[in-house]
C-alpha cells in the first residue's frame, strides 16, 4: 500500500482490503470492515472515513 496526503492507495495485490489495516496502532482501531471494491475504484471507510483509491481497476475484475 502507498499512501498519499487523503487516499490511501491500494492495487489488486492487496484485496481483499478491510480498514484498519493489520498494522494500525492501537488507539486507531475499530471494528474490521471489508471494502468492496466490485463496481468502483473507491471506497471509503464506514467507522473512520479513511478512503481508499485502487489503481490496477483492470487486474482487479472491477465491474465498471
Amino acid at each position: 500500500m502507498q499512501q498519499s496526503a487523503a487516499v490511501i492507495q491500494v492495487t489488486s495485490a492487496d484485496l481483499p482490503l478491510s480498514c484498519p489495516a493489520p498494522d494500525a496502532e492501537v488507539w486507531a482501531m475499530h471494528p474490521r470492515v471489508f471494502l468492496p471494491f466490485e463496481q468502483s475504484t473507491q471506497a471509503i471507510c464506514p467507522y473512520c472515513g479513511t478512503a481508499y483509491q485502487l489503481l490496477d481497476k483492470a487486474d482487479a475484475h472491477v465491474v465498471s
